[in-house]
């Protein structure tokens, strides 16, 4: 994993690729040429982590010197490709996968090359004869690639503070952006980011710009590279988990394909254990072979605390593990640096213990993480669809099994009944029933839900429905309203793109690479064509990986059913040590963008929520954030 960076047309800045030298301590590169556009420059912060020799530096060149690349990520069957590029004639002087990447895209073309890559990569490629510049991001978005355009020129990068390096770009807000942020948590979820005009390729895009000319169309040609069916298969419950663990185990294998030492975060819940336990098996780690290291956050509270869950992995992986207790008096020591590193706003003070987590594994002297991501996604492991899940046998009339199913949730996860009865059961009962049972009294801030955001703002950026269908439309989707639309909105275009864009940035702020082998396109792509059934039953989420799992896994991980995600105290935190660090916070937020929130609306939301007379949410700390990540990066409106 490393940074990159191109330009076309700006003068060339080489502290573009020097002010994220914590993507790529071990070396950086530096290369321009000319276009009748401009000055060219492709520059590289190199993060070694297959062939460690200096054989492998970038930006790379072919034996002509025709061809340059600048490459970010791992190509995993890059093994395979190599012997299938030697096969067609291609020759090759390192043992690296960025040398696979820049013979594929020479050879066969990024038209047939892109579809054969197996891993994560964004990559600008430049064609020194024809002056054609090709960029490209993996299918999932799994590593960054940023751009920016104006009058000057065009540039691409690995994060946003690369491309403030050049002159005369501005800092300022992108409304609807920061809109969807501060009222859904929603980021990533479109080709816009929160800085005004600077734009990200999604993932599965390319743009080629061509450059032989000053007459030709300036702004690059953008197509998507990636195709996708959203076809559902027949299969029955066992060869589905007999496929999903196929598939999972040859993803853990060829992630674990590195030159330097590895080790995987470990939560306790069902997906990090699952990867966890996969790797013990590859390494031989319960019978004498080396252990897996393993990184954990863990907390003194019992309601986000996992780590009786972690210590039965680690007995039954024998793994050798590292735990890490994030303090709450680190939160806002640490919150402007994360912001820096983040680029953007962050969602809540989880992304905080992820940083922690990562900074444990550097210290561990960890090069390479393995991580859980992408599970969720796939396989409706998020509470929500418990609620599309209740919404279909309510259609269904499946009465019998809706009640039990509400009851069940009740007892396992202490889920509000009487909300659940109104919501599913409620409409189902006779005109006479119904009104000898009253419904609930709503609860929540539904009615001041937009009050705190000023009127032109809302009336300008629209709401968090409008943002999920501005996130879909590009790929063709729908907008969730059942369990699979719900699980291809997430894994394509949503949840799952936010995810990996903190672990990207949380990982190389500690020049550590992370992996995640539930992304691996052929398992992603799999699960998603999986029916309903075989992802939940009776409320039960992930049915098919906690099948394939059984007897790899301690029975009390397959069994789990008190899904966490990876949380901190937050609620506590900021109704005790961290009420007047928020207040004072989310008074900087106001002052750094006069204009963007009522203040007396939003003070008034933040106490409320401070104080237990709203539904605690993560709405405080996103105005804390975005006040945060104005202040160190000099953003404006």
């Amino acid at each position: 994993m490393c940074g990159i960076f191109a330009s076309i047309g700006f003068e060339p800045q080489r502290s573009a690729i020097d002010i994220v030298a914590h993507r790529g301590p071990d070396g950086s590169g530096w290369e321009t040429y000319e276009s009748s556009r401009g000055p060219v420059a492709l520059g590289h912060r190199r993060l070694a982590i297959i062939d460690l020799s200096d054989h492998a530096r970038q930006p790379m060149a072919d034996a002509t010197g025709r061809w340059h690349l600048t490459f970010n990520g791992e190509i995993y069957n890059y093994r395979e490709l190599r012997e299938e590029l030697r096969s067609a004639g291609a020759h090759f002087s390192t043992e690296s996968d960025s040398e696979v990447l820049l013979q594929a895209l020479i050879v066969w073309g990024e038209v047939t090359a892109l579809p054969k890559l197996r891993g994560m990569f964004a990559f600008v490629l430049w064609d020194n004869v024809e002056k054609r510049l090709i960029a490209a991001r993996d299918r999932f978005g799994i590593k960054p690639l940023y751009w920016v355009e104006t009058a000057q020129g065009i540039a691409f990068a690995s994060e946003i503070k690369q491309l403030l390096e050049l002159r005369h770009i501005a800092r300022s807000v992108d409304i609807a952006r920061v809109h969807d942020f501060l009222l859904a948590g929603m980021a990533d979820h479109t080709s816009e980011t929160m800085f005004a005009g600077i734009r990200q390729l999604r993932g599965g895009e390319c743009a080629i710009l061509d450059a032989s000319t000053a007459s030709i169309r300036r702004s690059p040609v953008m197509w998507r590279w990636y195709a996708y069916s959203t076809a559902t298969i027949s299969i029955d419950e066992g060869e589905a988990a007999t496929r999903f663990k196929a598939l999972l185990t040859d993803a853990v294998s060829t992630h674990l394909r590195s030159d330097v030492p590895l080790g995987s975060c470990l939560s306790g819940g069902l997906d990090s254990s699952s990867i966890v336990c996969l790797m013990s098996d590859m390494l031989g780690s319960r019978r004498g072979g080396p252990k897996v290291e393993t990184v954990s956050a863990c907390y003194g509270e019992k309601s986000v605390d996992e780590k009786p869950f972690m210590d039965e992995v680690v007995r039954d992986a024998a793994t050798n593990p590292h735990f890490v207790y994030p303090r709450v008096e680190d939160v806002f020591a640490r919150a402007s640096d994360i912001a820096w590193h983040q680029d953007e706003p962050f969602g809540s003070t989880s992304i905080f213990a992820q940083w922690c987590v990562f900074e444990e594994a550097k210290r561990a002297g960890l090069k390479v993480m393995l991580d859980g991501q992408g599970a969720d996604e796939q396989l409706a492991g998020y509470h929500g669809c418990y609620y599309y899940y209740l919404d279909r046998l309510s259609k269904d009339r499946q009465i019998g099994e809706l009640l039990a199913v509400i009851w069940d949730r009740r007892r396992k996860h202490r889920t509000p009944l009487r909300q659940q009865f109104d919501q599913f059961v409620r409409p189902l009962l006779s005109e006479r029933l119904r009104r000898r049972i009253p419904a609930a009294k709503p609860t929540g801030p539904v009615a001041r839900h937009y009050g705190w955001l000023d009127t032109d703002i809302v009336a300008q950026a629209g709401n968090p429905t409008s943002a999920m269908a501005t996130a879909v439309a590009p790929f063709g989707l729908e907008v969730p309203n059942d369990i699979k639309s719900f699980c291809f909105a997430t894994a394509y275009a949503s949840n799952l793109q936010l995810l990996l864009h903190w672990e990207d940035r949380n990982s190389m702020a500690h020049s550590i690479e992370a992996r995640v082998p539930f992304v691996d396109h052929p398992l992603i792509e799999f699960s998603l064509s999986l029916g309903d059934q075989h992802k939940m039953v009776r409320g039960t989420t992930k049915k098919v990986l906690r099948r394939a799992m059984r007897g790899i896994l301690p029975d009390k991980i397959t069994d789990r059913h008190d899904k966490l995600g990876f949380a901190t105290p937050e609620e506590s935190w900021f109704k005790g040590f961290l009420r007047e660090p928020v207040i004072d916070g989310v008074e900087a937020a106001l002052r750094r963008f006069p204009g963007l929130m009522d203040a007396d609306e939003t003070r008034a939301l933040v106490r409320d929520s401070l104080d237990g007379r709203r539904p605690f949410d993560f709405a405080p700390w996103r105005i804390v954030s975005l006040g945060q990540w104005g202040e160190r990066f000099g953003v404006s409106l």
